[in-house]
Formats: C-alpha cells, structure tokens, sequence
C-alpha cells in the first residue's frame, strides 16, 4: 500500500504541474521514474488514467476520479504535519507521569503545577506510588525514581540528591537510655521501607563514615505510613527531610545526632528510549532541572 500512496502522490504533482517533466522538477525524479510510478498505478488498477501524446497530458474519467481521492489524501496529509508543526511551536499534549509517594508533599509538586500554568495545554496525568510502574508496559512518559537506575535499556538523568534525617519520636526518645554515640543507635529500632536496604551510611563533619545495619521490627511499603510510624513512636526513621520538616519544628520528632549527615539518595528522570528529543518529555526534563537549580541556589 505504500507503493500505491507513494505512486498517488506523483500522480498527482503529474497532472497539477500538467507533464511528467514539469513534475520530475517539482519531486526532483527524473521523468521516466514520474511516468513509471503512474504506469505503476494503471497497471494494478487496470485501467489508462492519462492520454499522453508529445505535447500534453489529458486524464480519462478514471484519472480524473483517482486525482480527486489523490488530492483529498494530500489534503489530510497537509493538514497533519500542519497539526504536528502547530504543537511544536505552542507545545500540547499529554504526559503519563509516575513519582514516588513522598513526593507528594514535596517540591516536585509544586513544579509540576508551574510547569502546567506555563503549558496549558499540556494535560499531565500523575501518579503517585511507591510501587514502581513498568514504563514501556504502562505507557509512562516521565518516571521519577530515587536510587540506582535498574533498566539500562531506558534513558536517565540524574535530578538532584535526595536529602534525609535521622529522626525519632519524643515517645520512643524517653524510653531509651540517652545515645552518646552514633553507634548507641544500633540497639534502637528502625523502622524498615520495603524498597530501601537494612542499613544507614551516616557521615560525620570531620568524614568519618559509619554504617549502622539493623533488622526491623515493622516493614512498610509507604514512606507516609514509615513517618506515621514513627510519630506513633514504633522506632527511628530516615525519611526525605521535607516530609518531617514541620515535625521536628513542632516538636513532634527529634533529630539525632545532628552533626552526623545520613547518606542522600540521587532522583532521576527516566523515560523510554525512543521518546523524541525535542518532544514533550524532554520540555518537562529541561523544566524540572531549571526548577531544581532554582532550588539549589536559594539554599546556598
């Protein structure tokens, strides 16, 4: 069929421009690949579209039936790159996009809503989850993920470290012995994330590193029910710091060990391999890294 689409639109530029070589100069064939497109197009309709003779070109009434379909598919086919050029300068669409859970009350929400305001007609659909969606199977467009990048099929890049604290509640403080040391913590609870290891790198001012492993009594696979947890007072926690930031200014968790900075997580951007360069996912990449260098310079 796309020989016949192919052979139709010569057709066409054939009869407008009124002769094969008028033709040839308008698609840059030569005029015997013009008259064998068009011979092409009779012979597997079985029927003559043109009268030719040395000086001119007539079509018969099939030809003429052919031209009128030959210009209405052109027509439809003009009016598509014309609705593809149109997005490209007023950028539309819609974009799959999938982010942690924790995020929900994080920064990224709130660029996300920027980036919709500046693009109106960009509808996103977001869903947040702590259970990793499959990106090809589920039509994904845009995936935040923290840590490694299991898939090195799709694309990355890397977004920002994801910052955290070591907190616990005032409830489950009192009840413990006052840690003096880092190590002091290793006969404490933690409270365990499904998708995170059993173990915590914590670093120091002067660099020294230690790793504290532990076996949880309580597992979740949410980081919002990890922090309820904890608030309940079921053990120590190192959740994103925005998500217990307001805790800790009310009082309502602890920060241990200040001095003593637990190991950030990097947040990627991943996407399929074949999504177009200049197309909507890479809008929202530039978006967000322009946004997370905004963030960056009112810390420092």
């Amino acid at each position: 069929m796309i020989d016949e689409l192919r052979a139709m639109a010569v057709f066409a530029k054939t009869v407008e421009t009124g002769s094969f070589r008028a033709a040839s100069r308008e698609l840059a064939l030569s005029p015997s690949v013009i008259s064998h497109h068009v011979s092409q197009l009779e012979d597997k309709l079985g029927v003559a579209l043109l009268y030719r003779s040395t000086r001119r070109l007539s079509l018969t009434n099939d030809g003429e039936k052919l031209f009128g379909y030959a210009k209405e598919m052109l027509a439809l086919a003009e009016s598509g790159f014309d609705a593809i050029a149109q997005r490209a300068a007023e950028p539309a669409g819609k974009l799959n996009i999938t982010l942690p859970a924790g995020f929900i009350h994080g920064p990224l929400v709130n660029d996300l809503a920027a980036f919709a305001q500046a693009f109106p007609r960009i509808n996103l659909s977001v869903n947040f989850s702590d259970h990793q969606q499959d990106i090809i199977r589920d039509s994904i467009d845009l995936a935040i993920r923290v840590g490694t990048v299991q898939d090195s099929t799709l694309k990355s890049k890397k977004l920002t470290d994801l910052k955290r604290k070591l907190v616990v509640s005032p409830d489950y403080y009192k009840k413990h012995p006052e840690p003096r040391k880092i190590q002091d913590l290793s006969n404490w609870n933690f409270i365990g994330l499904k998708m995170r290891p059993n173990d915590k790198l914590l670093t120091n001012q002067s660099g020294k590193s230690i790793c504290l492993t532990y076996e949880p009594q309580i597992v979740l696979d949410s980081i919002h029910a990890v922090v309820q947890m904890a608030r309940a007072g079921a053990g120590i926690i190192t959740p994103p710091d925005f998500l217990v930031a307001e805790d800790i200014k009310q009082g309502r968790m602890i920060e241990l060990f200040p001095e003593w900075t637990v190991e950030s997580l990097p947040v990627y951007t991943i996407w399929p391999p074949n999504a177009p360069r200049e197309g909507l996912t890479r809008r929202l990449i530039d978006y967000l890294e322009v946004c997370e260098k905004k963030h960056r310079s009112l810390v420092e």
